[in-house]
């Protein structure tokens, strides 16, 4: 028997749908950061949900999206390493 590509198909629909489901679930998070006085809530996809400066600085917002940035972007690289058998199955790996 030799090589299938059907298999290797079933694989990235397999691949893609687990894909789309972390994705609607990163899209229901949400996180909220508190820096400098400065909330920022934002989804796991990293949308801003919304955004209290309570008068702060430009620098003190900025700062506050760029860690609630950062938080958001651990949760979705933790979601996407719990993928079961991720790119590695596919490349024979």
């Amino acid at each position: 028997m030799g090589f299938n590509p059907f298999g290797q198909l079933g694989e990235l629909k397999k691949m893609r749908d687990q894909a789309m489901k972390v994705q609607k679930e990163l899209q229901a998070e949400e996180l909220t950061v508190e820096k400098n006085g400065v909330e920022v809530v934002i989804s796991g996809d990293q949308k801003i949900k919304e955004l209290n400066s309570n008068g702060k600085s430009d620098k003190d917002i900025k700062e506050a999206i760029n860690e609630a940035v950062k938080k958001s972007q651990e949760v979705a690289a933790q979601k996407l390493s719990q993928m079961s058998g991720g790119l590695g199955g596919l490349l024979g790996q």
